[in-house]
């Protein structure tokens, strides 16, 4: 398996001071995923739960929706001159009877910010591929339970704590039980690892759950959470806005800049229940 972590040397400054060590850093590797033994994608990911990275980038694009439609997932050997395997490369099998999409699904990603889709394509496409509604979904998160997500889900970031450079993601009971977390150099990768354990551990979909994310909300990531039948996805930055267009148009919670006591809810305000002065629960108006 790749490495999670390297060390590498440098020149350290601090306060006039110089001096040479040592320094941990996250490591970021190639990932080329196959389906069905045909080139599929490649993205830049820190090694580790690489199958749950290719399960979840599946469920994203809408290719399968349980553990039942891949056959197997495995690494593919001989992917360098010497014939060794560098863990970077890995084919996933679709079980008998699942479809492959026919056109190559490199066509289709409407969550690549280069593909030069508008923004209305990208929202249709999610709408006409979501395989489950979160707007019927009605989980309720209290203000205290959502502001202590971001720290525990500092708490739990192992590699973090190590190398200051990983994203994380975390799914999230009503209730504020931190069921799963996942790191990697990209965001979206961390979500799909999540995503994709979801998958594998069947538990898709993710009804009464939330997604708490590192850094900021873009569309890639609500359109992840959406194709995962997650109701709340919350952020401790800001969302794009196009994130926010799809969240209200599919009914999908938003939160961001969850920063302690703080946050901005930007679509489905009537999951968030509010507390009077006197602790009587209220639901958010609108």
């Amino acid at each position: 398996m790749g490495r999670v972590t390297v060390r590498e040397p440098i020149l350290r400054i601090r306060d006039g001071a110089v001096s040479e060590r040592p320094d941990t850093l996250v490591a970021e590797e190639p990932l080329e995923i196959r389906m069905n033994g045909r080139p599929l994608t490649v993205t830049m990911r820190t090694p580790g739960n690489d199958f749950d990275l290719a399960a979840g980038f599946l469920v994203s694009e809408g290719v399968v929706t349980s553990a039942e439609a891949i056959a197997t997932i495995r690494y593919c050997a001989g992917a360098t001159e010497d014939g060794s395997n560098t863990y970077n490369v890995l084919d996933v099998v679709l079980a008998s009877g699942v479809p492959v999409p026919e056109a190559s699904l490199e066509r289709n990603f409407y969550t690549t910010s280069s593909c030069g889709v508008c923004g209305k394509a990208s929202l249709e496409a999610v709408s006409t591929t979501a395989h489950w509604s979160v707007a019927e979904d009605e989980p309720h998160f209290t203000v205290p339970v959502l502001a202590a997500m971001p720290d525990r889900l500092r708490e739990a970031q192992r590699v973090f704590d190590r190398t200051g450079g990983l994203h994380a993601a975390g799914l999230f009971t009503a209730q504020g039980e931190l069921l799963a977390l996942r790191e990697d150099v990209g965001r979206h990768n961390a979500v799909d690892k999540l995503v994709g354990w979801a998958l594998r551990d069947g538990r898709l979909p993710l009804r009464g759950s939330a997604l708490m994310v590192s850094g900021r909300a873009s569309f890639e990531l609500a359109q992840k959470a959406l194709m995962a039948g997650i109701p709340m996805l919350a952020a401790v930055s800001a969302p794009s806005s196009l994130a926010v267009e799809l969240a209200a148009e599919q009914g999908l919670s938003l939160v961001g800049f969850l920063r302690g006591t703080s946050m901005n809810v930007y679509a489905g305000r009537h999951r968030i229940t509010l507390e009077t002065a006197s602790q009587t629960p209220m639901a958010a108006p609108g």
